[in-house]
């Protein structure tokens, strides 16, 4: 088994893990009896550890100039952790528990990311080629899930993500750690230098804006179309577009990066983000509709995540990968799909489900502002 198999191997397994959790988890804690409060706030709690638990990782990593086994213990631990759920069903029980597990669920990511690009060396433009993988075992698991899950009780779901989780973490054994391709000058690079850049601002707070839009779809939109009369069948089905959507494009990202550039690609994902999110919200009784909805996530994630990481491989150097790949994380995945996520959950009962949605389309615009003039300024320097 080749490193190109090993690193498809860890996507594939990672994504399928989300494919099982995150449209799932809504309906599975609404079986249970909570509110859409209650909900949003359990997910707000798994989305924010990606503030904190990504950067600690990145530190870390950065400071040892290793990744593989902090990524190794990471899988384990989330393992581990994620039995917890089994145990109680209480709220402050599974806030707790979900907060663990996702401390380190979250953190391995970012490490990945950064050994992925590292392995690639100056073929880095192509790893879209490798992370659509992890697009593949999203759709695998999200499918059969949704298959699954309208023959067997919700009950099942704890036991299935501790399936996947358990491979995953065998996978990370595979992975070699690549070699040093540093710089002797990278790691003298002040963080902070990088993080004064108007146009490094402007791509993590783009970033912020495009998650933050993504918190009311991770939270609700199983129980969004289910609520416009779609079995769980159909709505694991329209997730699964969106993400063979998201792998078509994945596969031709490499040349649209090199024709047209990182900065208009974000931008342009952007602004059908928002389009895609003002739809969902005025029209989701239409399948037709909720059809181009999701091949539209083929922008709102496939195009913008490849420029994304793209650039920030670009702004952040050498020894900065580490703690470039958790910012990104942590400030768009963590503090904006949390606020997204939370901010959706009291929409959600306190107003419609479709405001959760005109919340998301808001967002998204003005992630395009931010976005645009983070490529105005990157032309001008």
């Amino acid at each position: 088994m080749n490193q190109h198999v090993r690193l498809s191997s860890f996507y594939f397994f990672y994504f399928a893990s989300i494919g099982a959790f995150m449209p799932y988890w809504g309906p599975y804690l609404s079986d249970l009896g909570f509110s859409g409060a209650q909900i949003g706030q359990l997910m707000a709690i798994i989305l924010a550890t990606k503030i904190i638990a990504p950067n600690v990782w990145g530190w870390l990593a950065d400071r040892t100039g290793v990744r593989m086994p902090i990524i190794r213990w990471g899988a384990l631990a989330a393992l581990l952790t994620f039995g917890g759920v089994l145990l109680h069903s209480g709220y402050w029980w599974l806030a707790v528990v979900m907060a663990v597990f996702s401390f380190f669920w979250n953190a391995i990511l970012p490490q990945f990311e950064a050994t992925t690009l590292r392995a690639l060396g100056r073929d880095s433009h192509r790893y879209a080629l490798v992370r659509l993988w992890g697009s593949i075992g999203f759709i695998v698991a999200v499918v059969g899930l949704g298959w699954l899950l309208d023959r067997l009780a919700l009950s099942w779901l704890p036991w299935i993500m501790l399936g996947i989780l358990l491979v995953l973490y065998l996978v990370t054994l595979r992975v070699r750690e690549p070699p040093d391709g540093l710089h002797s000058g990278d790691g003298l690079i002040p963080l902070l230098s990088v993080l004064r850049r108007p146009e490094v601002i402007a791509l993590l707070a783009a970033c912020f804006f495009m998650q933050a839009s993504h918190g009311p779809y991770y939270a609700f939109f199983t129980l969004y179309v289910e609520g416009q009369g779609f079995s769980r069948a159909v709505a694991g089905q329209l997730w699964a577009l969106g993400v063979a959507a998201e792998v078509v494009l994945f596969l031709v990202m490499p040349r649209l990066i090199l024709r047209f550039g990182a900065w208009p690609l974000v931008t342009l994902a952007l602004l059908l983000t928002t389009l895609r999110w003002w739809l969902l919200a005025t029209i989701p009784e239409s399948l037709s509709a909720l059809i181009f909805i999701q091949l539209l996530h083929a922008a709102s994630y496939g195009v913008y995540h490849a420029a994304a990481i793209s650039l920030i491989h670009l702004y952040f150097p050498g020894r900065l990968q580490g703690r470039g790949q958790a910012l990104y994380s942590s400030l768009s995945f963590g503090l904006g799909g949390a606020i997204g996520a939370l901010a959706s959950g009291y929409l959600w009962d306190g107003v419609s489900p479709a405001s959760v949605y005109v919340l998301a389309a808001v967002l998204a615009g003005l992630g395009v502002l931010v976005s645009a003039f983070g490529m105005l300024r990157n032309r001008i320097a």
